[in-house]
């Protein structure tokens, strides 16, 4: 993907480092002293995979979780570059820990190992290539054992865990590995009506203890990401990884509202008005005709689309901010996306370059990524991360 010219594409995702570290502040706050892992997967959720863990190192983030290995090699990597505009010039933090989970048979590891990267192990394939690649190294990598306590995703059974824990110790007393972590994933957190968090806790309580049984007693159970954060203080054991309340949002708006965690959106994705008309006679509007609207109507055009990231479906369904201050107005989406552009329908005549927020902060008076999923039936976590490469990110402090 080439670098698009900012001065020339104008439209921008806005980050705001400050509510990144003011994020990670809050969720701390809401703890009782266990460690955070910041997940910044997905090139932070689509923020910028740099800028943001920089800003969570800050903020003092005690480890920093990475799905895709390769995502977390670029990291490590670029870990000293110079600081993007808005950050920090007085030098950058320390490299927390990084813990990456994705990988497969034909991936090189003898990077993330050199990298000091430390990798889930959840199948005995990852055990066993892990143990070779460390071999190779020369020292032992640092691993943490996935177990599969109810996702049905990646893990080791519950009736695994014995044989998997077993070949661990085997590896970590012969040095080829250092067993540092045991974890899995909640699939109900958001919804408190579940019971199958309960039954994950107990499941992952049991993974323990069977580890235990062989020799095992990692110094780090992790088992909460978000919603388990905020809504099962039984699940936060040694360490979290809160990954969207750490953007700003909440992970279920239907319970909780972000203002009311006390958390900031720290993206938002502004343009500007390509160009208005006011309709002398009744139209379609977009293609398909799916909107028609009556003589004198006013409409805007903003120059971005499904390329960039915005969703098909708020087609006749979804609202922009045009304008700032008092005079700001919430324009509703009209007639079909289109591939790099959508209408608006205003409520006046408004001259081309007017700004538009397509989503941003709700306190600001902004439409909310949270407005967004709900109109185009998807959740917040799509909205941010789909926002396409070719949008330039603009840091502030």
């Amino acid at each position: 993907m080439f670098n698009l010219d900012p001065a020339v594409f104008t439209s921008r995702a806005t980050i705001s480092l400050g509510a990144l570290e003011q994020n990670l502040t809050r969720v701390r706050a809401h703890l009782t002293g266990q460690k955070i892992m910041a997940v910044i997967k997905g090139d932070a959720y689509g923020h910028g995979l740099l800028p943001a863990a920089r800003a969570f190192a800050r903020a003092g983030a005690d480890y920093l979780g990475v799905a895709q290995l390769a995502e977390a090699l670029a990291l490590v990597r670029e870990w000293g570059e110079q600081p993007v505009e808005g950050e920090a010039l007085a030098g950058h933090p320390a490299l927390p820990p990084v813990f990456s989970w994705i990988y497969t048979p034909d991936s090189d590891l003898a990077p993330a190992l050199e990298a000091g990267i430390e990798l889930s192990v959840g199948d005995t394939w990852m055990i066993e290539a892990v143990a070779r690649a460390a071999q190779a190294a020369g020292h032992a990598a640092r691993v943490h054992l996935s177990v599969d306590s109810g996702m049905s995703r990646e893990g080791f059974n519950l009736e695994d865990i014995p044989a998997a824990a077993q070949l661990l110790a085997e590896h970590q007393h012969a040095g080829h590995l250092e067993v540092v972590g045991i974890w899995s994933h909640l699939a109900c957190a958001d919804d408190p009506e579940s019971e199958a968090t309960t039954s994950q806790i107990a499941a992952f309580d049991e993974a323990r203890r069977l580890a235990a049984r062989a020799g095992l007693t990692p110094r780090l159970a992790h088992l909460s990401a978000s919603s388990g954060v905020l809504w099962h203080p039984q699940a936060r054991y040694d360490m979290v990884r809160p990954g969207i309340i750490l953007y700003g949002l909440s992970p279920e708006p239907r319970r909780t509202l972000a203002s009311d965690l006390g958390l900031r959106p720290a993206m938002r994705l502004e343009s500007e008005l390509l160009t208005t008309r006011q309709l002398s006679h009744r139209a379609g509007v977009s293609y398909g005709h799916t909107a028609v609207v009556e003589d004198g109507a006013v409409l805007g055009v903003v120059p971005l689309g499904y390329a960039d990231g915005v969703p098909r479906a708020l087609s006749n369904k979804g609202y922009v901010t045009v304008g700032e201050g008092p005079a700001a107005q919430r324009a509703p989406i009209t007639g079909r996306v289109c591939m790099d552009q959508f209408v608006v329908r205003l409520d006046g005549p408004l001259p081309a370059g007017t700004p538009v927020v397509l989503f941003g902060d709700p306190a600001r008076g902004e439409v909310s990524a949270a407005q967004w999923a709900l109109a185009s039936g998807t959740i917040s976590y799509e909205i941010i991360t789909r926002v396409a490469a070719r949008v330039p990110r603009v840091y502030e402090k």
